[in-house]
């Protein structure tokens, strides 16, 4: 049986690792998993499998390289955020007869005390900035910056904190914080203070690695701009954590 996991997540990895360990149960010594990574981060952590890297040249070219290497199941595994791919899985798995499943961990939801602003696109949220402070944390990763390097946000000073060093265009004024999660409490508590920032902007990615600087700008009393997530595509079966893509997985092998 070949698993293909798209991948580049905490998620992603954990179920590469979950499907090691299954591998070495008597039922499962076929299993096969690839893992196909973007790229998009210079030094991603690795998973448990083989590993490709690169794209694959649209939902045709996904479709063709699940035929030429006999992929039986594929599981999208991206980021929530990673929208465009998902549909090209979707596309893909139609087109060559092969089981899908989405793995997407669950988004955040506000609670007592939090002061979020809920938008549909960066541009949006960009928009909403000149209202809401001068000293923006900005934590929606290297890409997409140019959703703020506009005129009307010149005036306002960004801390950007991503993987890797983001190109331009940028905010016109930018420092940059290359850091990878997960993050801690403290050390979130401690960047909003030392920044004086007033006012935070995030994607709703999901998950505990970077959910602390929510945390963090509730108790410090700052209006956060949540960038609402994409939908899955319409009609492809979605669970929520690798233990649960694993039990799905094994009951496709049987």
């Amino acid at each position: 049986m070949h698993v293909l996991i798209l991948g580049g997540t905490a998620e992603a990895r954990r179920l590469a690792e979950l499907l090691a360990a299954e591998g070495t149960r008597p039922g499962l010594r076929a299993l096969r998993v690839t893992n196909s990574l973007a790229g998009r981060v210079s030094t991603p952590r690795l998973p448990p499998g083989e590993v490709r890297v690169g794209g694959f040249g649209g939902a045709e070219g996904l479709a063709e390289w699940l035929r030429a290497h006999r992929v039986d199941v594929l599981i999208d595994a991206t980021h929530p955020f990673a929208g465009t791919i998902s549909f090209h899985a979707a596309r893909a798995a139609a087109a060559a007869h092969v089981p899908l499943l989405a793995l997407r961990r669950p988004g955040w939801v506000p609670v007592k005390g939090d002061d979020w602003h809920a938008t549909g696109s960066l541009e949006e949220a960009a928009a909403l900035l000149p209202a809401l402070g001068r000293r923006v944390f900005l934590t929606t990763g290297r890409l997409g910056l140019a959703a703020f390097a506009v005129a009307a946000l010149d005036e306002l000073w960004f801390l950007v904190r991503s993987v890797d060093a983001p190109e331009a265009p940028h905010p016109a004024r930018m420092a940059v914080l290359l850091d990878r999660g997960p993050f801690t409490l403290d050390g979130e508590r401690e960047l909003l203070r030392r920044h004086r920032i007033d006012v935070v902007v995030t994607k709703d990615s999901g998950g505990p690695a970077t959910a602390p600087k929510l945390t963090a700008a509730r108790e410090a009393g700052l209006p956060v701009v949540v960038v609402r997530r994409p939908a899955v595509p319409e009609g492809v079966r979605v669970v929520d954590g690798p233990e649960e893509a694993l039990h799905w997985l094994v009951s496709q092998h049987r």
